[in-house]
C-alpha cells in the first residue's frame, strides 16, 4: 500500500504543469570559470606567484635524490655511525620536501578558492541575466547530468558573457 502510494505521488509529481520545465539548460560552472580570459590571467599571476616557491621545491627533490643515492653508493664503505648519519640527512630533507610540497599545494588551493569566491557574483549576475534573457525555467550542472542535448549546453554563452565583463 505504501508503495502505491509513493508510486502515484512520483506520477503526479512527474506529470503536473507546475513540475514539468519547458526550458532547460545545462552548465560546466567550473569548466566556464576556467575557459574565462580572467582565469588565464589568474593562472598566469599564480605561477608567477608560486615560482620562486617552486624553484626551493625542486631544489629539494633534487637535494633528497642526491641524499638518497649517497646512501644507496656508500651503504658498503662507511661505517654504521656514518650510514646513520647519511640516512637521518636524507629523512631531514626528504621531510622538509614533503612540507614544502604540501604548503605549496595549500597555497595553490587557498589561491584558487580566492578566484571561485572572486567570480561566484560575476557568475551569478551573469546567470540571472541569462535567466530573464532566455527565459530558463531550470538550470543544471553540467556534472550531475548523465546526458544532454549539446543545444542544452550554455556553457560557452556563459564563458563568453563572462569575458565581456
Amino acid at each position: 500500500m505504501k508503495l502505491f502510494r509513493v508510486f502515484w505521488f512520483v506520477a503526479f509529481a512527474a506529470f503536473s504543469g507546475q513540475a514539468m520545465a519547458e526550458k532547460i539548460a545545462v552548465l560546466g560552472i567550473q569548466q566556464a570559470l576556467l575557459a574565462s580570459e580572467a582565469a588565464s590571467e589568474f593562472r598566469a599571476q599564480l605561477q608567477e606567484e608560486l615560482t620562486e616557491d617552486q624553484r626551493q621545491l625542486i631544489d629539494l627533490e633534487k637535494q633528497a635524490k642526491d641524499a638518497q643515492a649517497k646512501l644507496q653508493a656508500n651503504r658498503d664503505l662507511v661505517s654504521q655511525e656514518q650510514l646513520a648519519q647519511m640516512g637521518t640527512q636524507f629523512q631531514k630533507v626528504y621531510g622538509e620536501y614533503q612540507r614544502q610540497g604540501k604548503a605549496l599545494q595549500q597555497k595553490r588551493l587557498k589561491r584558487e578558492q580566492e578566484f571561485v569566491a572572486q567570480m561566484k557574483p560575476k557568475l551569478d549576475k551573469i546567470l540571472k541575466e541569462l535567466i530573464e534573457a532566455e527565459g530558463y525555467d531550470v538550470i543544471i550542472a553540467k556534472d550531475a547530468t548523465l546526458f544532454a542535448k549539446k543545444e542544452l549546453d550554455i556553457t560557452a554563452k556563459v564563458v563568453e558573457m563572462l569575458n565581456k565583463q
